[in-house]
């Protein structure tokens, strides 16, 4: 299978023995000589490597991270699922993800042990609870999850006025119509706009965990709801201070575009704090019962 200019038939390498991901942007993913290469075409953006041809170890990494002005090749996509390796698009900084092809882990184990703990009560709220001391910096000895969602909600309240009072921005508290987002006050749109950005981080974190997205912890409607479980572990340290960082400067500077300004605040909080990366290590411990 795929032999000769597309690569060998060889045995693959376990995604635990893997890198967990690796950013492109700016340029072509293409086969040469059966292997991945990546032809890097613009040296002005701030997320580009200098120009020239990379070789990409394909069975090194678990997913491929393809940022805006790239192109990928139908030969490159076949090594990518020969080697699975995941590809997803994603935006700048991978503030967004816009489409991620099935992982086709070699092992189900961490899925697996996810929905045994999601579907046993007494571990299903011993992992929120680790998961909010993780945030709050103690265990919590309630085992109601609606007690725990209140003690996080006030936290939060005081999180967002202190953090408004060190950046010098006016808070009225945090409010947002689904229906007309763009009716709320800049820090408010801010915290939208970071949320996305680190759920979308969050997003792929899960993907290239191969965890199953609907099953979380604290949150249970939504289709990505350990997605949003993952990217509360960040709110306190990432989130919410890139949205009121974001929210002075466009205070300061009424042309700044408020949504373009927070994604590239919060994409550089992500790309230079390595929130990925550290995601999918706590995914991995969180699930495996290790400290994360």
């Amino acid at each position: 299978m795929l032999k000769g200019r597309l690569g060998l038939d060889s045995a693959k390498v376990p995604h635990a023995d893997r890198a967990g991901c690796l950013y492109l942007a700016r340029g072509a993913l293409t086969a040469r000589d059966g292997t991945l290469a990546f032809l890097q075409g613009d040296p002005t953006a701030a997320d580009a490597l200098a120009p020239g041809e990379y070789a990409i170890p394909l069975q090194g990494v678990s997913i491929l991270l393809l940022g805006p002005g790239s192109t990928v090749s139908h030969d490159a996509l076949r090594l990518l699922a020969h080697a699975r390796t995941a590809l997803a698009a994603v935006g700048e900084d991978g503030v967004r993800l816009y489409t991620a092809p099935p992982l086709i882990p070699d092992r189900s184990g961490l899925a697996r042990l996810q929905a045994r703990i999601w579907a046993d009560d007494d571990l299903r709220i011993m992992t929120a609870r680790r998961m909010y001391a993780l945030r709050l910096g103690e265990v919590f000895p309630h085992a109601d999850l609606d007690v725990l969602r209140g003690i996080e909600g006030a936290r939060m309240k005081e999180t967002y006025a202190l953090t408004a009072q060190r950046h010098g921005i006016r808070w009225q508290g945090r409010r947002y119509d689904r229906g007309d987002p763009l009716s709320a006050d800049l820090p408010n749109q801010a915290l939208n706009h970071a949320a996305s950005a680190v759920e979308a981080a969050a997003a792929i974190a899960v993907c290239a965990t191969a965890t199953i997205p609907q099953l979380g912890f604290i949150h249970e409607d939504p289709g990505q709801s350990f997605v949003l479980d993952v990217a509360d572990l960040y709110r306190d340290s990432v989130t919410v201070p890139c949205a009121f960082k974001a929210a002075k400067i466009a205070t300061d500077r009424p042309a700044e575009n408020i949504e373009r300004l927070t994604r590239r605040l919060t994409g550089a909080a992500l790309a230079k704090q390595g929130i990925i990366p550290a995601m999918i290590e706590r995914i991995t411990a969180l699930i495996e019962g290790r400290n994360p």
